[in-house]
């Protein structure tokens, strides 16, 4: 079991930020190898609701765990990779949001995986993959 957190600055208000984070739609703008989203009970803000992430063939069957909207989400999700917990809060500061990420990996796979993950800020790594989806909100949030 391990434990990662990623942090970083938004210039958007957080009902932007919490929008684009929740749109399942979106995922694979930022999220390093997704396909496609399925299987889709409820909505994606909304505690209790479950989808499936595929990654190609893998799918990561999630469920969201607990909503506050807009300040906070945390979601269980596993595959034979990665699973675990996702704890996210999305704070007011300043002219914009500061987005805090928390990854709890299960298991022993999960935590050699993770590590590697919470490496580097490569495409895929979890910097790499909050880093993108915060250059999408910035470029949106100025158009």
């Amino acid at each position: 079991m391990g434990t990662y957190k990623v942090s970083t600055f938004i210039a958007a208000p957080p009902e932007q930020v919490f929008a684009t984070w929740t749109d399942a739609d979106r995922f694979k703008e930022w999220i390093g190898g997704v396909t496609r989203v399925t299987d889709r009970v409820g909505s994606v803000d909304e505690p209790g609701s479950r989808y499936t992430v595929w990654f190609g063939r893998m799918a990561s069957p999630t469920e969201v765990l607990a909503v506050e909207r807009p300040k906070h989400l945390r979601t269980r999700f596993g595959n034979a990779i990665l699973k675990g917990e996702s704890d996210v809060t999305f704070l007011p500061e300043g002219a914009g949001t500061r987005l805090n990420q928390e990854f709890v990996t299960r298991g022993f796979i999960a935590g050699i995986f993770g590590r590697l993950f919470s490496l580097g800020s490569y495409r895929g790594s979890f910097r790499g993959e909050l880093e993108a989806f915060r250059e999408i909100v910035e470029r949106e949030a100025r158009s």
